[in-house]
């Protein structure tokens, strides 16, 4: 019997369909020094965000001689020393198609927020206060928005973008095939300075140094807004304060952080900041996604 650890959860329709195909599921979460044992007893190993599977996981692992496969059940594989396994003959892969519409209606929703003061308008009329007069916002409807990384999500986005009536500029690293003619490519430097809305859409680089820091925000229209729904880090958090502390930045949306959860009580009280806790994939229809590639995927591998 193949087992599978789903070491931070499985939808519930998942685990029933690979238990009707003989499959051993164990829905558990180890902290990484008993991770390291227990990941000896199982075929296959399947994340989410909050299981690391660093080196030492894979080095114990492979000495139990029997871990074949680790799935992320995700976009990113930030998580996974995805080299370090594979060169280890343990496969890596992960469910990039399952939530990338859930993530870009977050990102939307958050651009949303930030441009009515949706966020900071909840909070002061919970308070007692009527802030009608402090609250002029604007339309998306006519903005620029900058997508940094050009992947499935931010394609997403895109569409739902134009819908809106926005102009899309965008960079990547990669030429990508097929995108619209109307999507304007850009140096990562033009997209901050000539986007009204800015979101990231990259994987952390493999240095864990932030990609946008006092510098890059200094190159942004002080109107201007940036959401991360990609990955915690990828915007220094001081930075960002203090860029909207001096009005330098309109306002910023996150939805991951440097540190989850995070104790960053600046950026959390600021009331230009838009906040929730990575909760991009957290819909049921990206849950159910999720669960249907994990399931493609382990009967694939193990067939």
């Amino acid at each position: 019997m193949i087992r599978v650890l789903a070491a931070d959860g499985m939808e519930a329709s998942a685990v029933a369909a690979l238990e009707a195909k003989g499959f051993e599921v164990v829905q558990k979460f180890y902290e990484p020094e008993e991770l390291a044992e227990k990941v000896k007893e199982f075929d296959a190993l399947v994340v989410r965000s909050a299981t690391k599977v660093r080196k030492p996981i894979v080095d114990a692992a492979v000495a139990g001689g029997r871990l074949r496969l680790v799935l992320r059940g995700g976009v990113g594989v930030d998580n996974i020393d995805v080299e370090y396994a594979e060169q280890n003959g343990i496969k890596v892969s992960n469910t990039p198609r399952a939530s990338s519409a859930s993530v870009a209606e977050l990102a939307l929703g958050h651009m949303f927020a930030m441009a009515r003061y949706i966020s900071i308008a909840n909070v002061t009329m919970r308070n007692g206060e009527w802030n009608k007069k402090h609250y002029e916002g604007i339309e998306l409807g006519g903005k620029t928005l900058g997508l940094i990384g050009m992947g499935r999500i931010s394609q997403e986005i895109a569409k739902r973008a134009v819908a809106l009536g926005m102009k899309v500029v965008y960079t990547d690293i990669f030429e990508i095939p097929g995108l619209p003619a109307e999507y304007t490519s850009m140096s990562r430097e033009e997209v901050l300075k000539n986007a009204d809305f800015v979101s990231l859409h990259i994987p952390m680089p493999a240095d864990k140094k932030p990609v946008i820091t006092a510098n890059e925000l200094a190159l942004m229209k002080p109107t201007a807004f940036i959401v991360n729904t990609a990955r915690g880090g990828l915007i220094c958090e001081e930075a960002l304060c203090d860029a909207l502390d001096a009005d330098k930045l309109a306002g910023a949306a996150l939805d991951v952080f440097a540190e989850e959860p995070t104790k960053n009580e600046r950026l959390l009280k600021h009331p230009k900041v838009s906040v929730t806790p990575h909760i991009g994939g957290s819909t049921k229809e990206a849950q159910g996604r999720i669960g249907e590639e994990l399931v493609e995927l382990l009967t694939k591998f193990f067939a």
